[in-house]
């Protein structure tokens, strides 16, 4: 979740772009989009085929609504009046953390995140929040002032390390509460918040009866259904990490009917430290941006596992990714390696 300097620099950091293509069936239908910038301080298009614009429009202020419920809750920047979300839990009263009453919908997003701890052995922690603020800082210094960009103190980053124990997230779900018991802990759920908010967006519509719609949000893809006809999947792009390949904008096109898309890489958000680009993505172990790859995708039908994964995958190395993605169902993966080089998990190229 990150601060959206403008329009443009938005649409640079959304990783796919989302194209569409259906058969003469899909003329049953109409096709709409439409396009924000109000949720998980990023980008989102929608786009549906309805049977009218008035179907598309009220079935967006269901999907908006409810992004934005998921935003003011996951938020770890700001604060809404008579709302207790991840700014209180994160907040210090006497040089300690209180006992929080939430929402039961971060609860669950937190227990999520604990499997996703457990699942990716520790690459995906949301407890890293006291590391990873001090790479905010630092990254956003970097960018406002290019000249005098730095790279964050060693110490500083070791000594933050020691406050990232998972276990030190206490959540009682018969009381709805959230409490970290190191004060100097921060929960940082930038990895998990967004696919899972999506995630639990479009099962509510798909309950809903609710199909041939896609959500884009800062490049974490989801779709409900077809592209207007069964026959009709939708076609996603996966952008190509070299970015100045202006021949080249897309290295991949999946065909996807239901699956969730997500792509984590060391291109989209950065700033430049004597010539050289560190990124968002921090290892839990050298508390420094992964550089094992250029990007990784994931496709998936649970858009919060491919959040999640998306990312540790990109810190695991090849070996240990691989051997994840072919004992997890239902996923697939593709690796872009430092050279350039595509390697595709056994079932990807069936997307393709």
């Amino acid at each position: 979740m990150k601060k959206v300097l403008s329009t443009v620099l938005v649409f640079t950091l959304v990783v796919l772009q989302v194209f569409s293509f259906a058969s003469c069936k899909a003329s049953e239908k109409e096709k709409h989009s439409a396009h924000y910038f109000d949720y998980f301080d990023t980008a989102t298009t929608i786009i549906g085929y309805t049977q009218t614009e008035e179907e598309f429009n009220e079935i967006c202020n269901e999907i908006t609504s409810l992004l934005n419920e998921y935003h003011r809750l996951f938020t770890i920047y700001n604060r809404y009046d008579n709302l207790n979300n991840l700014v209180t839990i994160n907040d210090l009263v006497d040089g300690k953390h209180q006992v929080v009453k939430v929402d039961s919908r971060i609860i669950e997003m937190l227990l999520f995140a604990k499997d996703m701890y457990k699942k990716t052995d520790g690459k995906v922690n949301v407890a890293m929040g006291s590391v990873l603020s001090i790479w905010h800082i630092y990254r956003n210094e970097g960018k406002d002032n290019p000249e005098k960009a730095q790279l964050p103190p060693v110490k500083k980053l070791e000594e933050a390390s020691k406050h990232t124990d998972i276990d030190d997230l206490i959540i009682d779900e018969k009381n709805s509460t959230v409490y970290l018991a190191d004060p100097a802990m921060l929960l940082d759920v930038g990895a998990v918040a967004k696919g899972y908010a999506v995630e639990k967006v479009c099962q509510y519509l798909e309950e809903k009866g609710v199909s041939d719609f896609l959500l884009n949000v800062g490049g974490n893809i989801r779709s409900i259904g077809y592209a207007g006809a069964e026959d009709s999947p939708w076609k996603v792009g996966i952008e190509n990490p070299d970015t100045e390949n202006e021949e080249k904008p897309y290295i991949e096109f999946l065909k996807i009917a239901g699956e969730s898309v997500v792509t984590s890489g060391s291109y989209q958000r950065f700033y430049v430290v004597n010539g050289e680009n560190y990124h968002h993505i921090i290892d839990p172990k050298t508390l420094m941006p992964g550089t094992n790859y250029k990007s990784v995708s994931v496709i998936t039908n649970d858009s919060g596992l491919g959040d999640a994964f998306s990312t540790a995958l990109f810190l695991m190395s090849y070996e240990e990714g691989k051997k994840l993605v072919e004992n997890t169902e239902n996923i697939e993966a593709m690796w872009v390696m430092p050279d350039g080089e595509q390697i595709y998990s056994s079932g990807f190229n069936g997307y393709t």
